[in-house]
């Protein structure tokens, strides 16, 4: 788990409910640098504000629901209020106390690898904000598929954002791309840590993938894709996954 001093991206959002206005910095192994001002707010956005894909996907949503990487609690509590029975989870420990304090009743510290039939049996797996990114690799995605199959009903969704590492033109990502390839990773896959003040996570890999690539990760697991819906004028995209029956 985060220590205090590692929950960067907590500290961020417990400012910023707390009414600091701050930005996010990502950085990359090969030392790239992003910044958003718009993040944070982004996070603690209502769904009036959410992109239009975000909006069409929320409305796969069945049963109960395990948001996982929940940050601030953005889409948890918006279905909380739709009459959802939701779980919410998260790595950093301030991130869940932030969800508390905006009114998610249930909400645990807990790594993505940590999920299981252990804490229940769910209807959807919620994976939005480009959280589908939490599989880490190709490896781990076919692992977690498998553990996510075992503690979903049948059916069941996975409502999966991400996007296409591919649509760049930015020398820069593209030269990142080819290290990534040339190091047996796929192309898409991100070595990552979060800074925020004096606060910094540890590296962590994060995922991006094609259609393409999508459907790979699937294939042979319990998951197929029930259809795409493309964000407008960018990369991202979301992948509505439903589980396969058998027989």
């Amino acid at each position: 788990m985060l220590n205090d001093t590692q929950d960067a991206y907590g500290h961020l959002l417990s400012d910023y409910h707390k009414g600091r206005e701050n930005v996010e910095i990502v950085e990359r192994e090969d030392g790239f640098i992003d910044t958003s001002r718009l993040g944070p707010r982004n996070y603690f956005a209502e769904y009036e504000d959410w992109a239009e894909h975000q909006r069409l996907a929320i409305k796969h949503t069945e049963g109960r629901v395990l948001d996982i990487g929940c940050g601030a609690g953005r889409h948890a509590i918006y279905l909380q209020k739709q009459g959802h029975d939701v779980l919410g989870t998260d790595i950093s420990p301030l991130a869940i106390q932030t969800c508390q304090r905006r009114g998610l009743e249930n909400a645990f510290v807990m790594p993505v690898t940590q999920a299981s039939s252990k804490i229940g049996i769910f209807g959807t797996i919620l994976m939005m904000g480009h959280n589908f990114g939490l599989v880490g690799s190709y490896k781990r995605a076919k692992w977690l598929l498998r553990r996510f199959a075992a503690m979903t009903t049948d059916p069941a969704k996975i409502i999966a954002e991400t996007l296409n590492p591919y649509q760049t033109e930015d020398s820069c990502h593209l030269a990142y791309h080819q290290s990534n390839r040339d190091r047996g990773r796929m192309s898409g896959q991100l070595r990552l840590r979060i800074r925020y003040r004096q606060y910094i996570t540890p590296w962590f890999d994060y995922l991006f993938v094609s259609k393409t690539e999508m459907e790979d990760i699937l294939d042979g697991t319990a998951w197929r894709v029930e259809r795409y819906i493309d964000a407008a004028d960018t990369p991202t995209y979301v992948a509505i996954l439903t589980k396969r029956i058998h027989t």
